[in-house]
């Protein structure tokens, strides 16, 4: 399983520095717009492999290695954040601590699709209610950095 965290950990590139479905209802819809179009202008050229974007419910382009995105990362102390914009639709979190990384898929309109955590050795989707906490946490973050 070592290779699952490698995976999800190449997952994102930055150019310059688990269940399906929905899991809660559109939330913060017009935070994630303000956050994809934040992207859109002031992100950075980047990154996501197909094979993460096959795993969390990111449809691409058959035979694609590589697919584009618009992407900001930050880093504090110990977590590395980063927000991801793909295809002008999806929105992905990564939030890197210490010991573990947590993913947060969304769509602009529609909310949080997939949460899933991963540690050395798995990849495990979040139960709804942590995944709806810490997604909302995410947005928060974000809609922040957006403001200043």
């Amino acid at each position: 399983m070592r290779g699952a965290l490698s995976a999800l950990l190449a997952c994102v590139c930055i150019s310059a520095a688990a269940s399906s479905g929905a899991l809660v209802a559109p939330l913060e819809s017009v935070g994630l717009r303000s956050i994809a179009g934040w992207l859109k202008v002031h992100g950075t050229d980047g990154f996501l492999g197909a094979d993460v974007a096959d795993a969390i419910g990111i449809p691409h382009e058959s035979g694609a290695e590589l697919i584009a995105a618009r992407q900001r990362g930050f880093r504090d102390a110990e977590v590395l954040r980063i927000a991801q914009l793909v295809d002008g639709e999806y929105l992905l979190f990564v939030v890197q601590a210490p010991r573990e990384v947590y993913s947060y898929l969304s769509t602009i309109r529609g909310g949080l699709r997939k949460a899933v955590v991963a540690s050395r050795e798995t990849v495990t989707p979040l139960e709804a209610a942590e995944a709806e906490s810490n997604f909302g946490r995410e947005v928060l973050y974000w809609e922040r950095k957006v403001a200043q």
